[in-house]
């Protein structure tokens, strides 16, 4: 098997000694591959520290292994997370732009908490709160089911600041704005996900509105974009592509908000091109997380230093 003819490829880290290697991959995979594994076995298509395993054989603390996926596909992204900060219950990560946090139609593997359970002894990790796939940043993972149970429930409490960093198209006339109001979806909308700023003259076309409230500061002025720091006081749905859209500055390569949503739409029916790049300015929306302040009771901040101006 040559590195151009390998089908798709999981690399799995061992942090258990003496597990089946057959049940550690059935609590890996998903069920169609599952259902596979006598076949790939056979094949020659899962090894363990480079060799060829046998279905019988377990695994140990520190190993390797690998299943080769003949005929899966996946979307390409960048699978670069990294650790952030961590107690004895919580996970606090990085994620990249495009990454998507969990399974997608295109992604099964290449997602974050995928990447997670594979690279960490973290198996039965879970997503406390989730990130769009084209926003980067931090994010918080519980370490296992106990500790998803005990936080989820109390999220509000525990995530008590969130930041975030956004570049929009054109120049704020305003430094600083505090800005309130209902956030949904719309009757009619020929983008399902999209939500918008409540009309009130027209309230019977907006199915579910929610309050919602952001504090917006100007950090960095430039020729026809600005750099602006988020504070979330809610956590609706889009609430800061919304609400930027709305004040007439739409995220630089937004494809939802931006351009009425036409390279939205377009996606649907092909591929964008690179010219659809280039007025887009970004292959992907440009909004980054880039502080959480946790209260456990002590208050811990957490903050990336990858955010580049």
């Amino acid at each position: 098997m040559t590195a151009e003819s390998a089908p798709f490829c999981l690399t799995f880290k061992v942090f258990h000694s003496e597990i089946s290697l057959t049940q550690f991959l059935a609590a890996r995979l998903v069920d169609a591959h599952h259902m596979r594994l006598p076949t790939l076995f056979s094949q020659g298509f899962i090894l363990v520290d480079g060799q060829t395993a046998r279905s019988e054989q377990g695994v140990s603390l520190g190993q390797t292994v690998k299943v080769y996926l003949p005929g899966h596909q996946e979307a390409a992204v960048d699978t670069r997370w990294r650790r952030v900060w961590e107690n004895e219950e919580l996970l606090a990560l990085y994620k990249p732009h495009l990454l998507p946090v969990s399974r997608t139609t295109r992604n099964l593997y290449h997602t974050l908490i995928s990447l997670v359970r594979r690279e960490t002894p973290y198996t039965e990790c879970q997503l406390l709160h989730r990130l769009d796939t084209e926003t980067a940043g931090l994010i918080v993972l519980a370490k296992d089911k106990a500790a998803d149970r005990k936080w989820k429930p109390l999220l509000n409490q525990l995530m008590v600041e969130k930041i975030y960093y956004a570049w929009v198209s054109g120049e704020p006339e305003w430094a600083h704005k505090e800005y309130a109001c209902e956030l949904s979806e719309k009757k009619g909308s020929l983008i399902r996900s999209q939500v918008y700023v409540v009309e009130p003259q027209a309230s019977a076309l907006f199915l579910k509105p929610k309050y919602s409230k952001t504090a917006f500061s100007v950090v960095q002025r430039e020729p026809g974009r600005a750099l602006i720091e988020c504070q979330l006081f809610t956590g609706r749905k889009h609430q800061i592509r919304a609400q930027l859209a709305h004040l007439g500055h739409p995220l630089l390569g937004d494809k939802i908000y931006a351009h009425q949503g036409w390279y939205y739409l377009q996606r649907l029916e092909r591929a964008l091109s690179e010219q659809d790049y280039q007025r887009l300015t970004s292959r992907y929306q440009r909004l980054e997380a880039v502080k959480l302040v946790l209260s456990l009771p002590e208050r811990v901040e957490i903050t990336t230093d990858t955010y580049r101006y």
